[in-house]
């Protein structure tokens, strides 16, 4: 946690221009990429909305007195034009800057943040790291939006459109882990917003000829975190992605890497209201690891 605090400090130095987030994953000794899934999972937002946001509340001050053009505080915090700088404070505040500075108004604040590690209690995480060659992901494709809670009705109108006979041609292909039809999340947004839109396959693992008719997408040799949950669906299945990168990640020599999320869901119940998941996702191992803890409570 120490050097995800010493990223942070960097960012914050830099809200007045452009902030470099590839050099502050490399002081945190992660990929941009996985820096920015590890903001997201511990602190709620993405690292993107973050910044704007403490941008607009540092702004807020320079705003509020009147003693600089609004032009002059737009180019000072990164934006081109006076016309986006009002936009980014008005989604922040809810009201423009030239209405700030009237008296009265109410404004919101950003807080800095800083992250510590809370520790609970002693259980254990069961996981697996599977290495797989190349494979295809064969199945049928559609772009939902992101959805961190409950049940995504884009994604389940989409299932219910598949026929009986799609269903089982897609579950012929599989012939290797993860096994079965799958739920497959990819080309997801850098800043994982929700509601951003994503590649959502209905597809099997497979090294078989696949028909025409079916969306392909080429997976590359790597190495894969899998974890494993089971109860009501689908807020056991969704909390796998929190415990991943909250609980996971930092205590493991490994981080994440773009690509396909696979998901294999096994109803236990006639209803499909419970069931079994496993939680696939593209890992790599990092040289260096230096796990410094700083431990709140009450």
């Amino acid at each position: 946690m120490e050097r995800l605090n010493e990223a942070m400090a960097l960012v914050e130095r830099q809200l007045e221009g452009e902030v470099d987030v590839r050099r502050a994953s490399r002081i945190a000794l992660m990929s941009e990429h996985h820096f920015r899934r590890m903001f997201s999972a511990l602190a709620g937002i993405s690292l993107s909305e973050y910044v704007r946001r403490r941008r607009m509340t540092i702004a807020a001050a320079s705003v509020v007195s009147g003693a600089e053009p609004l032009q002059d505080i737009a180019v000072r915090f990164g934006y081109g034009s006076a016309d986006a700088f009002s936009r980014a404070f008005r989604n922040v505040h809810g009201v423009g800057p030239e209405r700030a500075r009237r008296p009265g108004v109410v404004l919101r604040s950003q807080p800095r943040l800083i992250f510590t590690i809370t520790i609970e209690g002693s259980t254990t995480m069961e996981y697996r790291i599977v290495e797989k060659n190349e494979f295809t992901l064969a199945g049928l494709r559609t772009r939902i939006p992101l959805i961190y809670e409950g049940v995504n009705p884009t994604a389940a109108h989409f299932v219910e459109q598949i026929d009986e006979e799609q269903w089982a041609r897609i579950a012929d292909l599989s012939d290797q882990e993860p096994v079965g039809v799958l739920s497959v999340h990819n080309a997801i947004s850098e800043s994982r917003t929700e509601g951003t839109e994503l590649d959502y396959y209905v597809a099997a693992a497979t090294n078989k000829s696949v028909a025409d008719g079916f969306d392909t997408l080429t997976v590359p040799a790597s190495s894969w975190l899998v974890l494993e949950s089971s109860g009501a669906f689908p807020v056991a299945l969704q909390e796998l992605w929190p415990k991943a990168f909250r609980e996971w990640f930092p205590a493991n020599p490994y981080q994440s890497i773009p690509g396909p999320e696979m998901v294999v869901t096994e109803y236990t119940d006639d209803e499909q209201t419970h069931g079994r998941y496993e939680l696939w996702l593209p890992v790599e191992k990092v040289a260096d690891v230096y796990i410094t803890a700083g431990v709140s409570g009450t």
